[in-house]
């Protein structure tokens, strides 16, 4: 380089000298020197004394403001070493060096004690990388779009997703409208005036499986975000149910037929007359069902009786019914009426039946959560508020007509809504289907401990670390496994167990691709979870950096003035190769002239 401007500055004198016009000579070789200096400098630009903070580093992120930093490095010193760490390599940004790691600014920098940071924030799972160096988040820049929301992330068939959060926004916005697209088509949506931020959002998904849909956010006609909401929705586990009724009711044969359709295990008995029972079974192989036995009862797990059935059992079934529910094995749902309920009901005396007259019992306003509008049922008698029960169904001024009580390990139902068939009759299939499933819901008893998964952070991202609790009776003896289910190696997962609970263990594990992901293990037990990419849900993600960095920040005593110290820092190149292209104009402009 030197050769390279030595040549060029004694060529351009040399041709200065020896021009036959010799006006502005004397100029021409002064430039003609200037412009070989300018750019040795622009390669090699001279050192200057700058004041610099000691101890202390700028890092910037994605989405920083330049007038920020320019305030920042006036306050710490011209000086004051600056870091890119993000995701646009491509350009850096003036006066600064791309960022690989933040241990590697650990490693280079050991005598570093506070770093601040620009823009969006350094991600909290790698902040334990800087060790003691504390962390100061400047103002991060303003978030359009979606804050936060929750959701129900694993629904069983027949349930409803209910979509629940807030956005955020210039506070002069105009009015926005939130979506939520399913099987690719709008299902519910929302408009916020300016002053408000929460929404709700609800749809009933219509097949099981693994489901990713949007929530979109839109603002004078331009969508604004989109942000993905991953769903797993499971086929129904339904459990055996066992009818047992005094006579032939349309009662019992509907709700035999609502249960048949839904693919439940079904059983029903009827007594006809005296020594004469009927009995049906569907999706069950047949078996006598004339006692009440213990196994009889492994079969099943709800039972639903009338009241004159239970008070004709021998005691040697009710003590067999008592032992089935105490051990979680079964469900009793008691179709009741305004008698007193018989000593075969376990927990009888927190289930008072009060009876109502008979314009009282006439057709009643019923109500649950999830109840479709019109649900009315004569209802002949009601039951007394107790603190052990929990109201299933309600009627007129919190009349209560369904309620279920726990006994030891099972679950016990009582209800004295009657003729619920009328709702079948009349084609209110929803209708007879909600009311129904909430009472054999509460009826069933506790499913059998598993092993189950959970990861934390609720969201997941890809390249970050997420922890994987497994909950069982025993360290697995094979190592589960996890895996994209778009295809790709499984990787093996090293579980610690914890050792004040010798039934959790956990997991570190680093996505390397976004989407579904299964863990497989121990044994048959899976466990799906979903991957963000690093753009969807940057609301929660921008606060749970701040947070994070939060907690990393100095005492005011520490963070005060800081320190200030003389460092040598190159001139601005900038300047010199302007100075270089000023002068060849000059050159080459007289010359023309």
């Amino acid at each position: 380089m030197l050769v390279l401007c030595l040549l060029l500055g004694g060529g351009l004198v040399r041709m200065a000298w020896q021009r036959p016009n010799r006006r502005q000579r004397w100029a021409r070789l002064a430039v003609s020197i200037l412009a070989a200096g300018a750019l040795w400098l622009t390669a090699f630009p001279p050192l200057r004394r700058v004041p610099a903070a000691r101890a202390k580093a700028i890092i910037l992120t994605d989405g920083y403001q330049p007038d920020t930093l320019r305030q920042l490095l006036r306050e710490l010193g011209a000086g004051t070493p600056v870091w890119f760490y993000g995701t646009d390599t491509l350009v850096l940004p003036a006066r600064s060096r791309f960022l690989a790691s933040l241990l590697t600014l650990t490693e280079q920098r050991p005598a570093l004690r506070q770093v601040h940071v620009l823009g969006q924030g350094l991600p909290a799972a790698e902040l334990p990388l800087l060790g003691k160096i504390a962390v100061r988040q400047h103002a991060q820049p303003a978030f359009d779009g979606v804050r936060t929301a929750y959701w129900n992330q694993k629904l069983v068939l027949g349930e409803v997703l209910r979509v629940e959060g807030t956005v955020a926004g210039p506070k002069s916005r105009a009015p926005v409208r939130v979506y939520l697209r399913a099987a690719g088509a709008i299902r519910d949506s929302v408009q916020l005036p300016a002053e408000k931020d929460d929404f709700q959002l609800r749809y009933q998904p219509k097949a099981a499986g693994l489901a990713v849909y949007d929530l979109l956010l839109r603002r004078a006609g331009q969508v604004v975000a989109t942000e993905p909401v991953p769903v797993e929705i499971t086929p129904p586990q339904l459990p055996a149910v066992l009818l047992l009724s005094a006579t032939p009711s349309f009662e019992f044969k509907f709700l035999k037929n609502y249960l048949v359709e839904a693919h439940y295990p079904v059983a029903l008995r009827t007594t006809v007359s005296r020594g004469l029972v009927e009995t049906d079974f569907v999706n069950q192989p047949p078996q006598p069902l004339d006692r009440l036995t213990p196994a009889l009862l492994t079969h099943f797990a709800v039972l639903v009786a009338d009241a004159p059935t239970l008070a004709v059992l021998s005691a040697a079934e009710v003590q067999t019914l008592r032992a089935a529910i105490g051990a979680g094995r079964l469900g009793l749902l008691v179709l009741a009426s305004a008698a007193p309920l018989p000593r075969a009901v376990p927990a009888r005396a927190d289930f008072t039946i009060v009876p109502r007259s008979a314009a009282q019992a006439a057709s009643q306003l019923l109500a649950w959560p999830d109840a479709p509008g019109g649900a009315r049922a004569p209802a002949p008698a009601q039951l007394r508020l107790a603190p052990a029960l929990r109201p299933l169904i309600t009627g007129p001024n919190a009349a209560l007509l369904a309620a279920s009580r726990r006994v030891a390990a099972g679950q016990v139902v009582v209800s004295v809504v009657s003729e619920t068939f009328r709702w079948a009759l009349q084609g209110q299939t929803l209708l007879y289907a909600s009311f129904w499933n909430r009472l054999l819901t509460a009826a069933r008893p506790p499913a059998a401990p598993a092993a189950t998964w959970h990861v934390a952070p609720r969201w997941p991202r890809l390249r970050q670390p997420l922890t994987l609790h497994l909950s069982a009776t025993a360290l697995p003896e094979a190592a589960p496994t996890v895996a994209a289910l778009v295809g790709g190696p499984a990787v093996r997962l090293a579980l610690a167990q914890d050792t004040r609970l010798p039934e959790w263990s956990t997991a570190q594990f680093w996505p390397t691709a976004p989407g579904w992901q299964q863990v497989r293990g121990p044994g048959a037990t899976t466990h799906n979870f979903y991957v963000f990419p690093a753009s969807a849900w940057l609301g929660p993600e921008l606060t749970e950096r701040a947070q994070a960095a939060l907690q990393r920040t100095l005492p005011a005593v520490a963070a005060g003035t800081p320190a200030v110290e003389m460092r040598m820092q190159p001139w601005p190149a900038g300047w010199f190769f302007g100075l270089f292209l000023l002068a060849a104009s000059y050159l080459w402009l007289e010359e023309k002239l």
